[in-house]
């Protein structure tokens, strides 16, 4: 029994590659419209022809009614086959190349016929309509076979009837007509369908190169799966088309821009108005990886051209890294702080310890008291002017690193903030942020001073983070709050550039603002207003007499 497989019968079908498939589809178009074509073209020509025969017998029996002596020899005469009818008659039938002219009276007697042994019969199809005046065309078949006809009534001289004429036109001749048009015509079919066959290459090549040779289920299924791909990845996609209008959009995108598909269709510009993100988006920010800010949102964006001309952004989400980050920065900060005040503790230690091997209690005394007392003072002064607990607390905290850093951190005489903070959460970032680079700009300087003011008017607050640092230039005043502009050097973490940014974000958002300007003694002067972020205040209860009493 042998072990070669049987071969695997080939099924019939359409081929598989879309090329192969739309031009056999197109052909049989072209094919089947030049079939159609043709048939339409047929069907009136054949009546067009069978009308054309009908009148040209019809004429003919017109003229031959209209001849003197058809009239006088059916009247005079008796229907013989040497009768001045048959030989007048006959005499038009070969002129006219007529099948027959048969001449006959009101009891239906032929007094010309093409075959002579017919003179002097009936004839076999009813003439009647003739005979009561009128003119008939037909086809019909008579004694000679199939017939295009044409029957008049023949008149006396005193236009009375007296019989009719009747004239064929063979059939044969008329269908021989119709056959020597259809070799043309079909040659017209053939040379249009060539055409159609040749335009439909040529398209079908065309597709053939658009979709790579691929089949028809090929590219169903890789549609099937872009499309599961594009919505279930984390990152989000913005197709764009040679126009510059949003084409495609996944789940992930419309999350991290906030937009739906009321976006399809039209420009970044329109879909999310002007921006840093629709600089990315469109082009007119180039580079890779770049940053950008998204309502609360920090995004990572990149723009890849595509062969039609248009292009693919791609955006991910990096909110939770950059605040991450940021926490990193801080803990990088305390821990360096705490490893100087660890320091500085050994150190007042050893202090402590001298005095005490001197018996030197009371300096010893003064020495730890001057000591906590230091601290104790700068909670004092924060928590006596700003009254929400994570504001006081992050400016003691500042506060502490600032003095590590070598660097003074105050808190303006001016400084009250009741502890109505509507969102007290994303003050702390304002002013963590401002204060941190106002720190950055200071440290290593002489006699560097950072300032924080906190103040409430009405229901607004307004923050003013003074320094003594270098400064900001006039033309850089507005770059600073734009993402990823920084003049420090990025973190072990990823890019700067952002903080200052998301500053203003906030403070927009709140319907405030945030600029930069010159301070009194030198250096940078960040002001944020936010209007709304406290809340009404609580009204003072109202005392009666007898609350007075008891007070």
């Amino acid at each position: 029994m042998s072990s070669t497989p049987p071969a695997r019968r080939r099924r019939l079908g359409l081929p598989r590659r879309a090329f192969s498939q739309v031009l056999l589809m197109q052909v049989a178009i072209a094919a089947g419209v030049a079939v159609l074509a043709t048939g339409l073209f047929l069907a009136p020509l054949s009546k067009q022809l069978d009308h054309e025969a009908m009148r040209r017998a019809l004429a003919i029996a017109q003229t031959t009614a209209q001849d003197p002596q058809i009239a006088a020899g059916v009247q005079n005469t008796p229907p013989t086959r040497n009768g001045p009818v048959q030989k007048e008659a006959e005499r038009i039938r070969h002129a006219t190349q007529a099948e027959y002219i048969v001449v006959l009276n009101r009891q239906w007697v032929r007094w010309s016929h093409p075959t002579p042994g017919e003179i002097g019969h009936r004839v076999s199809t009813d003439p009647s309509d003739a005979l009561a005046g009128k003119s008939v065309m037909e086809i019909d078949k008579g004694t000679l076979g199939r017939s295009a006809r044409g029957k008049v009534p023949l008149y006396d001289a005193d236009h009375r009837i007296i019989g009719a004429v009747s004239v064929g036109i063979a059939y044969d001749s008329v269908r021989a007509r119709l056959l020597s048009a259809i070799p043309g015509l079909l040659a017209y079919a053939g040379g249009a369908l060539a055409v159609g066959a040749l335009a439909a290459w040529l398209i079908s090549r065309r597709v053939q190169r658009q979709t790579r040779d691929l089949a028809f289920s090929d590219i169903s299924a890789l549609l099937a799966e872009r499309e599961a791909m594009l919505h279930g990845i984390r990152e989000g996609v913005v197709a764009l088309d040679r126009g510059g209008h949003i084409r495609l959009l996944n789940d992930e995108a419309r999350r991290l821009l906030g937009i739906g598909d009321e976006a399809i269709g039209r420009s970044p510009d329109e879909a999310l108005g002007e921006g840093r993100t629709t600089d990315v988006l469109t082009g007119r920010a180039t580079g890779t990886d770049l940053l950008t800010v998204r309502g609360q949102r920090v995004l990572v964006a990149n723009r890849m051209p595509t062969d039609d001309g248009g292009a693919v952004a791609t955006l991910r989400d990096r909110t939770e890294l950059e605040q991450l980050g940021r926490e990193l920065d801080s803990t990088h900060g305390l821990i360096d702080a705490l490893r100087a005040q660890d320091h500085e503790h050994a150190n007042r230690m050893h202090t402590l310890l001298g005095l005490l091997e001197l018996e030197m209690y009371d300096d010893a005394a003064d020495f730890v008291g001057e000591v906590v007392g230091d601290h104790r003072v700068t909670a004092e002064q924060v928590t006596e002017k700003i009254h929400d607990p994570l504001l006081a607390a992050l400016l003691v905290g500042k506060a502490t690193v600032a003095a590590e850093r070598g660097v003074a951190l105050w808190v303006a005489d001016r400084t009250r903030l009741p502890d109505r903070v509507i969102d007290p959460r994303s003050l702390v970032t304002v002013v963590g942020n401002l204060v941190d680079n106002a720190l950055d700009a200071v440290a290593g300087t002489a006699h560097a001073r950072v300032e924080v003011e906190l103040r409430a008017e009405g229901r607004a607050i307004v923050l003013r983070v003074c320094d003594t640092g270098p400064g900001i230039s006039a033309e850089q005043r507005e770059l600073v709050f734009t993402e990823g502009w920084s003049t420090k050097k990025p973190p072990a973490h990823g890019k700067r550039g952002l903080g200052l940014s998301l500053v203003r974000r906030f403070a927009e958002r709140q319907g405030g603002s945030a600029t930069v300007g010159d301070a009194d003694g030198g250096g940078a002067q960040f002001t944020v207003v936010l209007p709304e972020a406290l809340t009404e205040p609580e009204p003072e209860p109202v005392l009666t007499p007898a609350d007075e009493e008891s007070r």
